[in-house]
């Protein structure tokens, strides 16, 4: 590292305070500027803010955007999650190794790019998609995705590939994505036309902190993240918890494969966003808001500080907000590395301290020791807006809205195989059938609903509902098409969360693993009905031993399969009568004997060609 490089990289430490619980900012920052996080870089950052280098190694080894060796000034991560490998991926791949004439995780000669996949990015509903450094390329085809390299060859610029502008503020002068929101559904909470803009801010400061938790709580708001644990509930504990200032920590890390729904809010509603952040500091006591915002929607991430930043010139943000003495909050944006298990509240919480975002032992949890040890209200994105329109309208609008179980409105992110794609804000307890007529999903053969860790569904329970008593989601919808063969969508989803596993716990890391090969075996056609017994003693094991959300979800797509579509399974399991196991590949077992030996086994000679 050359002295001008170590003189950027302490200036760096220096601009967030020398402070470790910044890691994230400045490792990602110290990236930037050296292109990856070397050996050296480590040292220097150790030093700077007084922790080991084993702890900042730990942080770079574990997140998917961050590198300790060199990349292309250009890294060009094409998603590979099950959407996109149905709607032509291979095809855009081949086209990408063509041009560059690399293959993917290695970078061209002249160390210009680097050609990378990439799990979900938030573009489902326009795949294929890519991101080319910070700028999402969206509806790849195998001709664009040249068009694509040859410019990237000229110019050595990924803006300069925005020639399209999308809808709505994806063309603001901040943002200039070619993303469209592809919002297809208005309903009467996140996305309804509101004249004169919001008003729960200043009618929630004409409460008392009590008072506006006893209105979430009449209304009955769930957090929309999937699990439906009563917002109303957590505030109150969180603001009831014993150990100094509060803290609000908005989850924007939707990496669940299928799920864009924030995307569209972050880029549309914004406001609405940080107002019921703003609502909930002021109920719960605290002066301190975080977003934790995915790395995948840093294009974002300058467009959300000129909101905040205009907040607070407005007197909506610091100190004695609308007037209201001694009111003070304030919101800082804290940018992920590429981490799925960052999405559960835990690992968000690790991550945003800057540390490996490794999820914590509960209890305590958060609402008692969150952030930096602080009581801390955890909720997503969708939970805070939906606060600001209670505050407006009462609780009793909201109630009226949706299911008895759970009243309001879901945005559901649907993709996969129908005519319309998009987000859809519908009441709680509408049917999958009824969602499926409306995306136009004709020939539909199966649902995954709440992404990879929810359910499969097939044709005989789309008159299910979608809500907290029958089919919960986070709002990942993926539909298919009665062509897709459902165990190899399992299997795609059983390897996405091998890779996105942490590792810490045994039944996770290994668990999923054993899944997967057994798994493979059905689709190779070499299982036995036992195999089928073992996949679901060890999917519930799994289910049933992981630490945290994550691992006990990661089994879903064996399970949920196993349970709605047994059929596929028994189709390729076949009975060996003589009791041999067709799966046992005899010239496999002998191979490394043979070579230990130096000699060929001459009972089971390998056949000659």
């Amino acid at each position: 590292m050359s002295q001008n490089m170590s003189q950027d990289v302490r200036g760096i430490c220096k601009t967030y305070g020398n402070d470790a619980t910044r890691m994230m900012d400045i490792v990602r920052a110290v990236q930037a500027r050296c292109g990856c996080v070397p050996g050296k870089a480590l040292d220097a950052i150790a030093k700077a803010v007084g922790t080991e280098r084993v702890e900042v190694e730990s942080v770079v080894s574990f997140y998917a955007f961050l590198s300790e060796q060199p990349k292309g000034r250009i890294v060009i991560r094409l998603c590979d999650d099950v959407i996109d490998r149905l709607s032509g991926l291979d095809r855009v791949a081949q086209a990408f190794r063509d041009e560059l004439d690399i293959d993917f995780g290695q970078t061209t000669a002249d160390g210009a790019v680097t050609l990378e996949f990439a799990p979900c990015i938030g573009l489902s509903d326009q795949a294929p998609a890519a991101l080319i450094n910070d700028v999402p390329v969206t509806s790849l085809s195998s001709d664009k995705a040249r068009a694509v390299c040859r410019e990237l060859k000229q110019t050595g610029d990924p803006r300069r590939l925005v020639h399209r502008l999308g809808d709505g503020n994806n063309a603001h002068p901040l943002v200039r994505s070619m993303v469209n929101n592809n919002i297809r559904r208005r309903g009467e909470v996140i996305f309804a036309d509101v004249a004169g803009g919001y008003t729960g801010l200043r009618k929630s400061l004409s409460m008392s902190p009590a008072e506006v938790i006893r209105e979430i709580k009449a209304a009955r708001l769930r957090g929309r993240g999937g699990a439906g644990f009563p917002t109303g509930m957590k505030w109150d504990f969180t603001r009831a918890a014993a150990g100094g200032q509060k803290v609000i920590a908005c989850n924007a890390d939707e990496g669940e494969p299928g799920t864009f729904k924030d995307r569209a809010i972050l880029t549309e509603r914004p406001d609405l966003l940080f107002e019921g952040m703003t609502i909930a500091g002021y109920a719960i006591g605290a002066d301190f808001g975080l977003l934790y915002l995915r790395a995948e929607y840093a294009y974002l991430a300058a467009f959300l500080e000129d909101v905040l930043a205009r907040r607070r010139a407005a007197n909506l943000l610091g100190q004695d907000i609308c007037g209201k003495a001694g009111f003070r909050f304030d919101i800082r944006i804290q940018l992920g590395a590429g981490a799925y298990v960052c999405g559960e509240e835990t690992a968000l919480l690790s991550s945003a301290e800057g540390w490996r975002g490794d999820p914590k032992t509960r209890p305590p949890f958060p609402a008692e020791k969150g952030y930096l040890g602080r009581p801390t209200a955890v909720n997503n994105v969708e939970t805070f807006c939906c606060a600001v329109r209670i505050i407006e309208n009462g609780a009793a609008w909201f109630a009226g809205i949706g299911t008895k179980g759970s009243p309001g409105t879901k945005l559901l992110s649907v993709c996969g195989d129908c005519e319309r794609p998009g987000v859809y804000e519908v009441p709680f307890g509408l049917t999958v059938q009824q969602l499926l007529e409306e995306v136009v999903a004709e020939n539909c053969g199966a649902v995954q609903v709440g992404g990879p860790s929810g359910q499969m569904i097939g044709p005989e329970q789309f008159g299910r509902a979608i809500d907290y008593d029958d089919l919960a989601t986070g709002g990942s919808v993926m539909v298919f098409s009665k062509d897709r063969d459902v165990l190899e969508i399992a299997a795609c989803f059983m390897q996405f969360f091998i890779h996105e596993s942490c590792g810490y716990c045994t039944p996770c890391r290994a668990g999923n693993v054993l899944l997967k090969e057994r798994l493979d075996r059905v689709l190779a056609g070499a299982a036995t009905p036992d195999d089928l017994a073992y996949l679901q003693e060890l999917g519930q094991t799994v289910k049933t031993a992981s630490r945290c959300g994550l691992g006990q979800t990661s089994a879903n797509p064996v399970l949920s399969t196993l349970k709605n579509f047994r059929a596929a399974y028994e189709r390729r399991v076949k009975p060996n009568p003589d009791g041999r196991l067709r799966s046992f590949d005899v010239r496999a077992a002998l191979a490394r004997g043979e070579r230990i030996a130096g000699r060929a086994s001459a009972l089971y000679a390998a056949p000659h060609n």
